[in-house]
């Protein structure tokens, strides 16, 4: 399975989800509309990749009910009993969750700074990100036929 962990920091923190690596197109051309909020990358990407904004916004909806007033031992729980493609949605909140949520699963890791607009790869063994490409709208069963393209500002840095 291709999956690959994202992690999205923007002016509220960072949270980290686990996605299969064909959204990585998407969430690259949905920066390309320079979006400031977690929300706003996920608007961004639901034209291309259906259905991914209603599961990180769903897994964060946990994530705070079952982490509320700095309680953070369940998802620190989660984090070490969960086979990493597994592991939910999380917001980084301590040293444990962010070094969690810099670690590759399965095809890899890479950080999108809405913040600094940077797109880094820590490990991307999938595909590499570019600042141009194009690919094929997921319609949340499967890719389909349709194609978009998208072309990222040159304000914005790939990393390595």
């Amino acid at each position: 399975m291709n999956v690959i962990r994202c992690t999205v920091v923007d002016e509220r923190g960072a949270i980290s989800f686990i996605v299969h690596a064909d959204a990585l197109s998407a969430l690259t051309a949905a920066c390309s509309a320079n979006p400031s909020s977690l929300e706003g990358l996920l608007d961004g990407v639901e034209p291309y990749y259906h259905n991914l904004r209603e599961q990180v916004l769903n897994g964060l909806a946990i994530f705070e009910e079952r982490n509320a007033r700095g309680n953070y031992q369940a998802i620190h729980q989660a984090l070490k009993f969960c086979p990493p493609h597994e592991q939910p949605v999380f917001r980084v909140v301590d040293d444990f969750t962010r070094e969690a949520s810099l670690r590759p699963v399965k095809a890899g890791a890479v950080v999108f700074n809405l913040r600094a607009r940077r797109i880094i790869q820590i490990t991307n063994t999938y595909q590499e990100i570019r600042r141009t490409g194009r690919a094929r709208v997921f319609d949340g069963s499967g890719l389909t036929g349709s194609v978009y393209s998208y072309r990222l500002p040159k304000d914005w840095a790939l990393v390595p």
